[in-house]
């Protein structure tokens, strides 16, 4: 579900932290990195592991990852900047609905086995997710915001995506705060 996953992730982290200088390919990456680790390697080992909701779909990762980009850079834009991709690994967990697989969202804790998938075959698990219309509108919805920050933002632009390719940064306003004034 990349769409998903990279729509949804950028538009609950924008509108979380209000900031339109966010680095969203940072984001991107950090919205993606659990199915780009977990996905081949569950589907190669899906005899043995029944799952594709593997080490990187676990909280561990996450808080490792955190970890890691508190101890590597200092404080300011560069911290910023690197901790949206743990920021964005956890709204991974949460679009990916983590909670009903506590097997794998609590790993190694609870122990070394993964949610299973309730697929016999890795082939059977790839239709029901080709053919499920809930992922189908999930990806729909992510494809949309993605399109709406695209044209809002000017990218059609050559200018304008090669500083997005650039900073990272699309100018494209969140919106007036809510609080009072």
């Amino acid at each position: 579900m990349l769409f998903w996953h990279l729509g949804a992730t950028t538009l609950l982290v924008r509108y979380t932290f209000r900031d339109e200088r966010m680095d969203l390919r940072t984001l991107a990456l950090g919205a993606v990195v659990a199915d780009l680790i977990d996905t081949p390697v569950g589907l190669a080992l899906f005899a043995s592991t029944s799952s594709i909701l593997l080490v990187a779909h676990s909280l561990l990762v996450a808080a490792l990852v955190m970890i890691g980009v508190v101890l590597v850079t200092r404080r300011g834009r560069p911290r910023r900047r690197w901790m949206a991709i743990p920021v964005a690994m956890l709204m991974h967990l949460l679009l990916d609905g983590m909670w009903s697989h506590p097997e794998s969202l609590l790993w190694p804790f609870f122990g070394f086995d993964f949610a299973p998938s309730g697929f016999e075959t890795a082939g059977a698990y790839l239709e029901a997710i080709v053919t499920d219309p809930l992922r189908w509108a999930g990806e729909a919805f992510g494809l949309a915001y993605l399109v709406y920050l695209w044209r809002a933002g000017g990218l059609s632009d050559r200018e304008a995506r090669r500083e997005f390719t650039r900073t990272g940064i699309i100018h494209v306003p969140i919106g007036v705060s809510d609080s009072p004034s």
